[in-house]
């Protein structure tokens, strides 16, 4: 019932509408926006028509729906980077909602040469499922949650090299937000915001950060 609140962000983000338009302007750079587990494109689909008025080249992951199989997953979102980059002869900027950004900080983990800039939203990059609503899901179908958690502490032994900036909410339902928080790697920047985890992808708050730290080549 908390979450439905975020609901109602389309309506603040219709009415910031047209201070949103004064950010900086995406000068055809590639972006690649990824969903959050169980959803597809369609759930990023209003992020990513306000990251192209910006004047982004932006594309979905364009893989259905996100199943949550995390090895399987990021060398087929490498592959969609290598394609964006080369179409478009420059970095990536990456967006990642809930479990796309964790997908986004480990395809950068994999190739920081392709990739200008990552922003998670809500993103449980601690012990992955194990702190988020998904945990039942993932034990109904036998994954040991102890040893995802372990999984993800030892890729944190190599450093990520690419800007992450991580925006998470207090107020989130879905994700516990202690485990938004990156201690391990420096180049990561948090910022709080005041929405639920449906309203990361529609809140204009998160949409101005977002525009903000695009707007940075480094």
């Amino acid at each position: 019932m908390r979450e439905a609140i975020g609901l109602l962000e389309p309506v603040r983000l219709a009415a910031r509408l047209p201070g949103l338009a004064n950010h900086p302007r995406g000068g055809d750079r590639p972006l690649l926006v990824l969903p959050g587990f169980g959803t597809s494109d369609q759930s990023t689909w209003i992020l990513r028509r306000y990251l192209a008025w910006l004047g982004y080249v932006v594309e979905g992951w364009g893989l259905g729906r996100n199943t949550g199989r995390v090895p399987q997953l990021i060398p087929r979102i490498v592959e969609r980077l290598e394609q964006l980059s080369q179409r478009q002869g420059d970095r990536v900027g990456l967006v990642g909602w809930s479990l796309g950004g964790y997908l986004a900080r480990e395809a950068a983990r994999e190739r920081p040469e392709l990739i200008s800039r990552v922003v998670t939203l809500g993103s449980p990059v601690v012990g992955g499922p194990k702190y988020t609503l998904a945990s039942r899901h993932y034990e109904r179908h036998g994954f040991d949650l102890d040893e995802i958690e372990a999984d993800i502490a030892a890729r944190d032994e190599v450093p990520l090299k690419t800007p992450v900036t991580a925006i998470f909410s207090k107020r989130d339902g879905v994700v516990s937000w202690q485990a938004c928080i990156d201690r391990v790697n420096a180049s990561t920047e948090h910022v709080e915001v005041n929405t639920t985890h449906i309203g990361l992808g529609m809140s204009p708050d998160v949409f101005a950060i977002i525009a903000d730290r695009l707007g940075r080549r480094r």
